[in-house]
C-alpha cells in the first residue's frame, strides 16, 4: 500500500505580493507550520533586504528553513528538497498542516517534479574558468558556451557569471552539455495544491515593490550590507550576495555605481525578479490562481484552501 499523501499546501507568488500576511492567515485558520521556500531567507544576518518575517510574525506560527545558513555557505535546490520533505513528515506527525510559502520557483518545481541529477562541483575547474573570465570577460565565455551548448546558452544571460561558470564546468568535467542533464530526474516528487498569487494589474505590484524597497532603505539596508562586507569573508560572487538588492548595494558600496542610483537600480532589479517569478508560475498548469490585488484576497484564498483540503 502506498504511503498516505502528505497534508501540505503551497503558496507561491512574486516578491511583494503579500505572501507573509496571507500565509499567517492560512496558518491561523488551518493549524499550520510554515516552511519557507526562499533561497535568500536561509541566510543569517540578511534580514532587511530579504523582507524576512519579523520576530513577532515568526512567534505567531512556527517557521522553518529561515536563518539556517551563514552567508558564506551554499544552499541549493537539492538541500531544499531534502529539508522540506523531512519537515513535511515531521509537521504532519504533529497533526498539523505543512504550509510551503515563498517565491523561489526552482525550489517548488524541484519539490513537485524531482530534481535533475547533476555532476558535483569541481573547485579546480571552477578556478580555471574564473581565471579565464578575468582575462577575457564573461560575455566572451558565454560565446564559447553558445558554440558548445547552445541550448544552455540561450537560457543564460551573457553577464550571468554564476550560470556560465556552471555550464562550462559541466562541459569540462563530463564532456556533456548542461542541457543533456536536464530531465534526468531523481528523488520522489510531491503533489499538493499550489495557490499562486498573481496580480491582475502589474502596476499594483510595481507600486508595492517600490514602497517596500524604500522601506528597506529607511530601515538601514545599506548598513546591513556594510556589516556583511566588513566581515571580510564574503564576496560578490557568492549566491547570498547575488540576491536582488544585495548585489546592487554591494556594487554601490564598492564604487561601481553612484550610491544615489541604488534605489532605482534596486527597484528595477526587483521588478525583473518579479517578472521571472510570474513566468515560472504561469508554467505550472495545476496552480490555483488567486488575484493578490483583489480587495477580498484573504477571504478568497481561505475559501479555496478549504475546498482543496476537503477534496484531498
Amino acid at each position: 500500500m502506498p504511503p498516505p499523501a502528505p497534508r501540505a499546501i503551497a503558496l507561491a507568488g512574486p516578491t511583494a505580493s503579500g505572501k507573509t500576511a496571507l500565509s499567517l492567515a492560512i496558518a491561523r485558520e488551518f493549524d499550520s507550520e510554515i516552511i519557507s521556500v526562499d533561497s535568500a531567507l536561509v541566510y543569517r544576518g540578511m534580514d532587511i533586504g530579504t523582507a524576512k518575517p519579523s520576530r513577532k510574525e515568526r512567534a505567531q506560527v512556527p517557521h522553518h528553513l529561515i536563518d539556517i545558513r551563514d552567508p558564506r555557505d551554499a544552499y541549493n535546490a537539492g538541500d531544499f528538497v531534502s529539508d522540506a520533505s523531512a519537515l513535511i513528515s515531521q509537521i504532519n506527525a504533529r497533526g498539523k498542516l505543512a504550509l510551503l510559502v515563498g517565491g523561489t520557483m526552482l525550489y517548488f518545481k524541484s519539490l513537485f517534479d524531482g530534481i535533475d541529477e547533476m555532476p558535483p562541483a569541481n573547485p579546480e575547474v571552477r578556478a580555471q574558468i574564473e581565471a579565464d573570465a578575468a582575462l577575457r570577460g564573461w560575455p566572451a565565455l558565454h560565446e564559447v558556451l553558445a558554440m558548445r551548448d547552445p541550448v544552455a546558452a540561450a537560457r543564460i544571460s551573457p553577464n550571468d557569471s554564476q550560470r556560465i561558470q556552471r555550464a562550462l564546468e559541466v562541459l569540462r568535467t563530463t564532456g556533456q552539455t548542461l542541457s543533456s542533464f536536464h530531465g534526468q530526474q531523481e528523488g520522489a516528487s510531491l503533489k499538493m495544491p499550489l495557490f499562486a498569487l498573481e496580480p491582475q494589474d502589474r502596476a499594483w505590484l510595481h507600486d508595492r515593490i517600490e514602497k517596500r524597497f524604500d522601506a528597506m532603505l529607511a530601515a538601514g539596508f545599506v548598513d546591513e550590507v556594510k556589516m556583511l562586507r566588513a566581515r571580510g569573508d564574503l564576496d560578490a560572487s557568492m549566491p547570498s550576495m547575488r540576491c536582488v538588492g544585495y548585489r546592487q548595494a554591494w556594487e554601490a558600496l564598492r564604487g561601481e555605481m553612484p550610491m544615489d542610483e541604488l534605489r532605482d537600480r534596486g527597484i528595477f532589479a526587483t521588478r525583473q525578479l518579479a517578472k521571472r517569478q510570474l513566468t515560472w508560475l504561469r508554467g505550472m498548469d495545476d496552480r490555483i490562481v488567486i488575484a493578490c490585488d483583489a480587495p477580498n484576497v484573504e477571504a478568497q484564498l481561505l475559501r479555496h484552501v478549504h475546498q482543496a483540503l476537503e477534496a484531498a
